[in-house]
């Protein structure tokens, strides 16, 4: 699932910002979809590798996500009425190689955008975790057996 902000305006610009998204996210997530897989949040756009078992309830759920967070940001903003975000997109895992290339997009989404030098040092990211349960050999090995090359180029045009 990919979340994009409209115009793709950097809406959630602030540490701050990223990291109550991020949460609000997480928590959206842990009530809709088993298991959350991976996610990044950028300040632009997210993503998400997750299990959907009802895609209405799960669409349904993450319009109330867009609208109470469209709310706080243009509250904050004092930009009432702002459309914030634009689309939402998902994606159906055709195989393991699907599912691990999209793992590594996603953690290297950051890099990718010009965040960070190394996934690594995202904080709004599942990769975090993945370090402290499958540790970095695990991550690398994924890294090299599912390369990204040019998966999801364009995507986020």
């Amino acid at each position: 699932m990919t979340g994009a902000c409209f115009e793709h305006r950097a809406i959630l610009s602030t540490a701050a910002r990223l990291q109550w998204f991020e949460q609000q996210l997480l928590t959206h997530l842990s009530q809709c979809a088993t298991p959350c897989a991976a996610w990044v949040v950028l300040p632009n756009h997210y993503h998400v590798l997750a299990r959907i078992e009802d895609m209405r309830t799960f669409s349904r759920n993450l319009g109330q996500l867009h609208g109470r967070t469209s709310f706080e940001f243009n509250r904050e903003d004092k930009a009432l009425r702002r459309k914030v975000w634009y689309r939402s997109e998902d994606r159906c895992m055709r195989s393991e190689a699907h599912y691990y290339t999209t793992l590594n997009y996603i953690h290297n989404n950051p890099v990718k955008h010009g965040h960070t030098a190394k996934w690594t040092d995202w904080p709004y990211s599942s990769v975090h975790n993945y370090l402290e349960t499958k540790g970095r050999e695990w991550l690398v090995d994924v890294w090299r057996s599912y390369p990204v090359l040019h998966y999801g180029d364009k995507w986020d045009l």
